[in-house]
């Protein structure tokens, strides 16, 4: 049995000296006469010198920009922070810079589709031909393009044709439900929608054109759709007016190389929007700039990921969690992403293994839920697959247990580097996570990033060590939101992270940080839901069960359990003369799975008699939470500040009642 804090591996003499942040040190010893004696030296530099640590990515990096900056870091402010101004630059530019790289920019695989790669000349003329078209069709800079697309080729080129011309980008998967897709594009207003007819999942089709065709009923803003039939490509019937299909957009003389301009924006210029989980209200707008992706992603996948031109990187994921645009981002460095749209155990348990294998796929990366999915199916990926490409492997999503750590050097192979962080969708990386010169300690994470300055801060808002805390960010990070869109006045920006500590970033985990520099992600300290690696807002689950006329309100939370294993309890307060039976259980998982997905179905349904409120009216999601993992009430919550505060009794004895049987569904 592995113990939380053993040493699992240690990097070697010869993967120290081959790293890219060894080689980054001897170019700060170089050009700037800086000499570190380990990472946590470097990493308090980058965070007490800010300003000089990001000049020094930006230099070392040769960030291309067609005007220069007048200062790094011109406003430190939070929100509000202003970096490199007077700055113009792309954010596709930068990554088609490798256009004249040999090899393959893109890999693509899927349930519909046979293997199929793009070398970087094709994706960048791709590219050209779909901007060129955008421009064609009155797209440009601000104007906002939305896709429903799967995480296959077309989706990356649509994404970068959509910076080239400094639009910006935002995407949902198929997967998600009308409802979901709406309360996140109907905020946006966008021109432009590129989507497909539906997709395949496990050997099964999902037809979207009901669905879709909702979808664009409700976007009075769009003026164009650009149709892709990917479930079923003989079948062209187009979904609505003034429809384009795919192959009509880039069915055009190339564009040449040198007559194509990339719109040059200002480093703030957004680049796409990304949404919240959506827990107190319709899902927050995130969105992030062109430059500070650019330059927070180049630090991140190359001085921590470690990766490196023509590497093969390969996420599971889909283009509705912010872990597709990280893996699209790889393309900054050069490195051949691996886009899967799929089961991740079709036809095969150790379908993705097999992927890693036959691609020479060096860095993979998946959630916990995978890892727990390949256990249960007794999978050992060392004894079928030589997987001698595959160097670092990143489990992201939801905290890590020791014995995941140690599943991948029992059933994988030894030398290889484990990692897990923490960050989000709010940031587009991490606060913390991999780094290729420390150990992997068992259900540690590394170290805090380069140039993050996170801290745990304890009730009194001191930053602690070997305490659980608050994580906060004391300084500003260029990939940061610039605002959330549709936000008058910034107040639900604001709102979302500084309304605890005024300057500082808020994010809301419990966190740790221990002597050594390890760090420790304990959990929400908010309500929102983690469930198989993606976030969810409970307002989301709210909006469908309450339209049932039978349920007068509800609540929902999520237990984090020993194992990386969770347990999602809702509990539904019943309108009068009604009374909850397994024909409405039924109903509402129906209920959930079609608005939205089928992360969002609880493991079980409670009927309780009222749900619990603060004298102010906001739901008590968080001390019910607390409550049914074990912590005494006085401890959680005052019941002097409750509208009833009788409605937690039944919690408190629901907790003593729960067993770990009836929480191990995951």
């Amino acid at each position: 049995m592995v113990v939380e804090g053993e040493r699992l591996w240690q990097p070697g003499p010869a993967w120290i000296e081959r790293a890219n942040i060894t080689a980054y040190l001897r170019w700060l010893r170089q050009e700037r006469g800086l000499e570190f004696a380990d990472y946590d030296a470097l990493w308090r530099w980058s965070v007490e010198h800010l300003d000089e640590f990001w000049e020094t990515v930006w230099n070392y990096f040769r960030v291309e920009s067609s005007a220069p900056y007048s200062a790094v870091l011109a406003s430190r402010e939070m929100p509000g922070a202003q970096w490199f101004p007077g700055a113009r630059l792309n954010y596709a530019q930068l990554a088609l810079r490798h256009e004249s790289q040999d090899g393959d920019a893109l890999i693509a695989l899927s349930e519909s589709r046979p293997p199929q790669s793009l070398s970087w000349p094709q994706l960048a003329a791709e590219v050209r031909k779909v901007a060129t078209g955008l421009r064609e069709l009155g797209v440009g800079a601000g104007d906002r393009v939305v896709a429903y697309l799967p995480n296959i080729p077309e989706a990356v080129i649509a994404l970068l044709a959509t910076a080239s011309v400094g639009a910006i980008w935002s995407s949902c998967s198929p997967d998600f439900g009308t409802r979901s897709v709406l309360d996140r594009f109907t905020q946006i207003e966008p021109k432009v929608l590129f989507c497909v007819d539906g997709y395949r999942y496990r050997g099964k089709p999902f037809h979207r054109k009901a669905e879709l065709a909702a979808v664009i009923a409700s976007l009075p803003s769009l003026q164009q759709v650009i149709y892709l039939p990917y479930l079923d490509p003989a079948d062209e019937a187009v979904p609505a007016l003034h429809t384009t299909l795919w192959r009509q957009l880039v069915d055009r003389p190339s564009v040449p190389r040198d007559t194509f301009a990339f719109e040059q924006v200002p480093f703030g210029h957004p680049l796409w929007i990304l949404f919240s989980s959506g827990t107190t209200g319709l899902p927050k707008a995130i969105v992030q700039s062109q430059g500070g992706i650019a330059l927070e992603q180049l630090k991140l996948h190359s001085l921590h990921l470690d990766q490196k031109a023509s590497d093969r990187m390969f996420f599971f994921t889909t283009t509705g969690w912010m872990m597709w645009n990280f893996l699209v981002s790889s393309l900054l460095l050069g490195v051949t992403p691996v886009l899967y749209d799929g089961h991740p155990a079709h036809p095969q348990p150790d379908e993705l293994w097999r992927i890693v294998d036959e691609l020479g796929v060096t860095f993979f990366g998946a959630s916990p839920t995978y890892v727990q999915m390949m256990e249960q199916a007794g999978v050992v990926p060392k004894s079928r697959f030589g997987l001698a490409a595959l160097r670092s492997v990143m489990v992201a999503g939801s905290p890590v247990s020791a014995e995941c750590n140690a599943w991948f050097y029992d059933n994988v192979k030894q030398d290889l580097l484990v990692s897990s962080g923490s960050g989000g969708t709010d940031v587009c990386t991490g606060f913390c996570g991999q780094t290729p010169l420390l150990p992997v300690y068992a259900g540690e994470i590394q170290a805090r990033h380069l140039g993050v300055d996170a801290q745990a801060l304890d009730d009194s808002g001191q930053p602690v060590v070997d305490q659980v805390g608050e994580l906060v960010v004391r300084q500003p990070m260029p990939s940061m939101p610039v605002f959330f869109w549709n936000d008058p006045g910034g107040q639900r920006y604001l709102d979302s992270y500084f309304s605890v500590y005024p300057g500082v970033w808020r994010h809301g985990d419990l966190f740790k940080v221990n002597a050594r520099g390890g760090c420790f992600v304990l959990g929400r300290s908010d309500a929102t839901l983690n469930r198989f690696g993606v976030r969810i807002g409970t307002a989301e689950i709210y909006r469908s069960v309450q339209s049932l006329p039978e349920v007068a309100d509800s609540l929902v939370v999520n237990l984090d359990l020993p194992g990386g294993r969770f347990f999602m309890p809702l509990f539904v307060q019943m309108a009068p003369g009604t009374s909850l039976d397994e024909a409405l259980k039924e109903r509402i998982r129906e209920r959930l799975r079609v608005d939205y997905s089928p992360r969002h179905v609880p493991d079980q349904i409670y009927q309780i008699g009222i749900v619990p409120y603060t004298l102010t009216g906001k739901k008590m999601e968080v001390p019910v939470r607390r409550i049914l993992l074990g912590q005494p009430v006085d401890k959680v919550v005052s019941r002097d500040a409750m509208a009833d505060p009788s409605s937690l009794d039944y919690f408190v004895r629901l907790a003593a009642d729960l067993s770990p049987a009836t929480t191990s569904r995951t």
